[in-house]
């Protein structure tokens, strides 16, 4: 079992930053690929990005690519997800999550947050 708390989310205006972070508090969170995922009101959950254990791949969806960046610390259990360049479109839930043989798909990860709120003000 693997419990992750995110923090970080906010009210932005379009064009600001935020940093996501979601900490672990299992050492066996650096075993694992970490992923973030958004869902906006009335709509499904979307794959954000994700990096493997080391660190050393991401990936992106195509609408975040450029802009957002994955990375993570697994010496303090914890992964980030810096947001630049915000547009009210990038208004949702955002979650972290984990797994052992994750992807891009919501159903990959075994272990999920609670989400944060990021709002994004035009």
């Amino acid at each position: 079992q693997v419990q992750l708390v995110e923090s970080g989310g906010g009210l932005v205006q379009a064009g600001g930053s935020l940093r996501l972070s979601c900490a672990a508090a299992e050492g066996t969170f650096r075993t694992f690929t970490m992923g973030w995922f958004r869902q906006a009101p009335g709509k499904e959950r979307e794959f954000v990005a994700t990096i493997n254990w080391s660190g050393q791949s991401a990936d992106y969806a195509g609408s975040v690519k450029g802009r957002f960046t994955i990375s993570r610390d697994n010496a303090k259990n914890t992964g980030f997800l810096q947001m630049n360049s915000l547009e009210p479109e990038d208004t949702a839930v955002y979650y972290c999550a984990a797994g052992r043989y994750a992807g891009v798909s919501p159903a990959s990860y075994d272990f999920w947050g609670q989400g944060t709120q990021v709002t994004v003000s035009s």
